[in-house]
């Protein structure tokens, strides 16, 4: 299992100057961007325009995660704009396996996402065109949820998955994560933490970041 991997949210950060939001999360191993488009999730966010001044203000690998409609035309995009990873929903996909592809093929890493409902299970088979699996642990949407502890099992099944299949499989984890319930997500398989309000509330991200670090370790 790959070491432990901290993601910070920029859901969380100041959106009037996201530029030097970034530069508080400077000792972070990516900067993680939710993009929504109020249709598959209700929340509305950000696009492509602002990822492409963000991926200019930063030299932090930029892990995208795309809680839209339709990513099979827009996740392309992304990987264009040279960010490092791209995380589409296996639930709005209409071709996955070609998409992942795709992704890849753009220099991306391909990575895809699960609801707390969806099960890992119908997608077994495809893991290996993927870099990274998203499980999400809240619904996705907003920022600032509590961790669903149910979904543990699903990260364990997860976990003896992308072990069995070998390889270098990120297994990413993304709602509630904090002080709390890192450990937790780490102990049942997780190696990659997607962490918002636990970050950038704390007046000192860059503690805040290593902190989170040690509890996964």
């Amino acid at each position: 299992m790959i070491s432990p991997r901290i993601h910070p949210s920029i859901l969380n950060a100041d959106f009037a100057n996201l530029a030097s939001e970034l530069t508080r999360i400077s000792s972070a191993d990516a900067v993680h961007v939710d993009v929504m488009d109020n249709h598959f999730v209700p929340n509305l966010t950000i696009g492509l325009p602002v990822v492409k001044s963000l991926r200019a203000a930063t030299e932090l690998p930029m892990d995208i995660h795309l809680m839209i409609e339709d990513p099979d035309t827009w996740a392309p995009r992304y990987a264009e704009l040279g960010c490092e990873s791209v995380t589409f929903h296996a639930e709005a996909a209409q071709a996955p396996i070609r998409l992942a592809r795709e992704l890849r093929a753009q220099g991306s890493r391909s990575a895809m996402a699960l609801k707390p409902a969806t099960g890992i299970e119908p997608y077994l088979d495809m893991l290996g065109e993927l870099d990274m699996l998203l499980l999400m642990t809240v619904e996705p949407g907003f920022g600032g949820q509590s961790f669903l502890d149910l979904i543990l099992p699903k990260i364990r099944r997860a976990r003896q998955a992308v072990d069995d299949l070998g390889g270098s499989i990120a297994l990413q984890v993304d709602g509630g994560i904090s002080t709390e319930t890192i450990q937790r997500a780490a102990e049942a398989g997780a190696d990659t933490f997607v962490a918002g309000s636990a970050v950038y509330s704390a007046d000192d991200a860059a503690s805040a970041i290593a902190e989170l670090r040690r509890l996964a370790s």
